[in-house]
């Protein structure tokens, strides 16, 4: 499928007040993070998949490997795989979009 339309991609709550939506090809994912809130948490963890990704909304703190920076709209990062990372809300709400390669089954 070469064409996806993100609002008709079914919506998943991954923590509280954390929401994505993906689509994926063969390699590579594409998650949009919709933090409904000030405060939202995704709690620090780490995976085995490259995470890339870049800020589009609003203000978050994302904490890489022990260091941690604001990210606002149009700021880029990198997440190794097998790095914790977490990340939180600053001020309101916030969108991110995420790349992982590879596809991240769980994400599905």
């Amino acid at each position: 499928m070469p064409f996806f339309d993100l609002g008709e991609r079914p919506e998943r709550e991954i923590f509280p007040g954390v929401t994505i939506r993906t689509c994926w090809g063969e390699r590579i994912m594409l998650s949009f993070v919709q933090f409904q809130r000030a405060g939202a948490v995704v709690p620090t963890h780490q995976h085995p998949h490259e995470q890339m990704g870049m800020g589009i909304e609003g203000e978050f703190e994302l904490e890489i490997d022990g260091e941690a920076r604001i990210i606002h709209p149009g700021d880029t990062y990198c997440v190794p795989g097998n790095t914790p990372h977490r990340a939180r809300s600053v001020g309101g709400p916030a969108r991110a979009l995420d790349i992982f390669a590879p596809v991240r089954e769980d994400y599905k």
